[in-house]
């Protein structure tokens, strides 16, 4: 994309030029889109920053003396924006809830552009960057995809072309560490396994320091690559490829002073951080076909045909919508021992019917127990045949939205870690559910250190459930407490759907091992977890199965009952 190319629609815009400007504004969209969606790894202060950005640009626009200078200029308020948004939080002293939507521009990135093997390494190693080299990195990315010049690059960071080499050298260095930790999470290494085994999940500098340090001493872990594999040079890979396009359901809403008002908007939705409409559009619009552009009384709204969305399941509007105020629970905190107090699920339905009591197995806890003594060690876990799990998700996968699924085969553990997120949106929680199950599922243990209903305020009054301040995660009538990590042993396949619907949650789910579960939860409190863990398998066909399983495939995963009989 060249600014000189946009010359005169530029100066059309310049001079008033409502046309122009909407032009403008629809053409350089995606640039700026992608700087900053990749500079704060897709949080959800990406709509008001990209917001900010095409707000200042439009309502500056006539101080623009060089038409030629319009995209050095443009980025450059870009990442003006941007770092004030970082000394905003920093001054605000923001907490973790908001790296919750961290993964959604690697993931968007590696659907959209369609990135495979070492491609989709650099895509997903851009998470264990810290702020600033992402935001150098937002720029060097497309500096090497030809959409940006070293120049435009080091005026948008304000430093010379010397001084802005160095700092990209630097950056490219963390950036290959960082391809080196995803190379080795993808890997089979059980040392690695037990260092992340309390690892959330989520990428931050404390864990890349750790795995880091892991790699290189772990000959497994320290190759440059995988067997027969040549690692290229990220930006060898990066060379002539295109923006990543502005995702359906985003949307742009500007309006300054009498002078316009610009929004752009996509139909269906696929992103994981929502879109906040700081406009309406009050006149009446004409539609002239789909994928179209609408004129509306100083507003124009870019459609996208239903046949054009991603092939892969895409959140719904009821799993980013904030839950109201009169359904948000606001009881007393819940005690160590015990939920909070329950109400109905959103998508509770009945039990499947009862199938033949001679492929029954297992039971369902139908008794919500209480937690154990902190102190008191947990039973021995049986061991069962392992033969080895694989996931359709790689070694390691965090599912944010609903619709995300992983299909595990095999035999042997799996992990199912949470993270609860009521300060972000608290509510009602529909449990994820066992789909499709063919053979056995059982869950053994829990562990993690923690019953997610543990307090976590010094005054007791907040858990990682909620609290008075920040309102309640809520489970669904009978539905156990989860624990930080919950662990279970297939013999067959299944496949594990994340439900969100109201209340926030995220899980990362992994092939485990009996050695790590075991090593898991007799971690104790002197060790610096709160509690030991729990054993629930008996080592039969008795153990307890997962509340929400079932052999069916139903459309809606959600819909499975809490009771399903397997």
């Amino acid at each position: 994309m060249d600014g000189r190319q946009w010359r005169s629609t530029i100066a059309a815009a310049q001079a008033g030029d409502r046309r122009a400007l909407d032009e403008l504004v629809e053409g350089w969209l995606p640039l700026v889109y992608n700087i900053v969606g990749r500079a704060l790894n897709g949080h959800a202060d990406v709509d008001d920053v990209v917001q900010e950005t095409m707000l200042r640009a439009v309502d500056n626009l006539d101080t623009l003396r060089d038409p030629d200078s319009f995209r050095s200029w443009l980025v450059a308020i870009a990442m003006r924006q941007i770092r004030d948004r970082a000394r905003r939080r920093t001054a605000d002293q923001l907490d973790d809830a908001d790296a919750l939507g961290a993964a959604d521009f690697a993931e968007l990135t590696v659907l959209r552009l369609q990135l495979e093997g070492q491609r989709k390494e650099v895509a997903e190693a851009v998470r264990w960057l810290d702020d600033e080299d992402r935001q150098l990195l937002s720029l060097w990315w497309l500096e090497v995809a030809g959409e940006l010049s070293r120049r435009e690059l080091a005026a948008a960071v304000g430093i010379s072309r010397q001084h802005a080499a160095v700092r990209v050298q630097r950056m490219k260095a963390r950036l290959e560490t960082a391809r080196g930790i995803v190379r080795a999470l993808d890997s089979s290494c059980s040392d690695l396994g037990r260092v992340t085994a309390r690892w959330s999940g989520r990428p931050d500098s404390v864990w890349r320091k750790r795995i880091a340090r892991h790699i290189r001493g772990c000959s497994r872990c320290d190759g440059h690559g995988r067997p027969g594999e040549v690692v290229v040079p990220a930006e060898r890979l990066l060379v002539g490829l295109a923006l990543v396009p502005v995702p359906v359901g985003f949307t742009l809403s500007l309006a300054f002073g009498g002078k316009t008002a610009v929004a752009a908007t996509a139909v269906t939705a696929s992103v994981g951080w929502s879109a906040k409409m700081l406009g309406i559009l009050s006149k009446p619009a004409v539609a002239m076909t789909a994928g179209a552009t609408i004129v509306a009384g100083g507003a124009y709204v870019v459609t996208k045909p239903p046949e054009d969305r991603p092939p892969q399941a895409a959140p719904t509007t009821l799993s980013t919508a904030r839950v109201p105020a009169a359904s948000t629970p606001r009881a007393p905190a819940p005690s160590r021992s015990s939920s909070p107090s329950p109400s109905p699920s959103p998508s509770a339905s009945p039990s499947p019917s009862r199938t033949k009591e001679k492929d029954l197995y297992g039971s369902v806890v139908d008794a919500v127990d209480e937690a154990p003594d902190p102190d008191t060690p947990p039973a021995a876990l049986p061991r069962r045949p392992e033969s080895g799990v694989t996931s359709s998700g790689g070694a390691r996968t965090v599912m944010n939205h609903r619709g995300d699924n992983v299909t595990f085969t095999g035999e042997g553990y799996v992990l199912v870690r949470w993270q609860i997120s009521p300060q972000y949106r608290p509510g009602n929680l529909v449990m994820p559910a066992w789909t499709g199950l063919k053979g056995k599922l059982f869950h053994v243990a829990s562990g993690g250190g923690r019953r997610m209903d543990d307090p976590t305020s010094a005054d007791g009054r907040t858990s990682g459930m909620g609290g008075p301040d920040i309102g309640y995660t809520v489970l669904p009538d009978g539905t156990q407490q989860m624990w930080q990590n919950e662990y279970f042993y297939l013999d067959g396949t299944v496949t594990l759907t994340q439900n969100e619907r109201g209340a926030d949650y995220g899980i990362t789910v992994a092939p485990s091992t009996w050695d790590t579960v075991t090593g898991d939860i007799t971690y104790g409190p002197d060790r610096g977890a709160r509690r030991y863990g729990l054993v629930r398998d008996d080592g039969k066909d008795s153990a307890p199965v997962p509340q929400y399983v079932t052999r069916e495939r139903p459309e809606d995963a959600a819909t499975v009952g809490q009771r399903s009989e397997v």
